[in-house]
């Protein structure tokens, strides 16, 4: 099974820092000179997305492979997401 990134970005900013440390894992083991399939089947990554990642690397260094910040201010607090969540939910559960 491979990882799946949102389109477009989408991630909250843990879900950012965790794909970061996958990058920069893959980085470390560039610098071991590990095969590119290697790293994909152990991060559980494509080999596409590995290549990519290589290029990147080759060209910036781990540098080129951390996360360049968020594409977009989030629009509600986490205390507004609590509230929509609550004020949501007995719509779901009545689906």
């Amino acid at each position: 099974m491979f990882m799946r990134y949102a389109q477009g970005g989408g991630l909250t900013p843990k879900g950012q820092q965790a794909r970061e440390r996958v990058r920069l894992e893959a980085g470390a083991r560039f610098g071991r000179g590990e095969k590119t399939a290697e790293i994909a089947a152990e991060l559980r990554v494509g080999k596409r997305q590995v290549e990519k990642w290589r290029r990147s690397w080759r060209e910036g260094g781990l540098d080129a492979l951390r996360s360049k910040g968020p594409m977009s201010v989030e629009r509600l607090s986490p205390r507004q997401w609590e509230r929509l969540e609550r004020e949501l939910a007995p719509e779901f559960r009545s689906s």
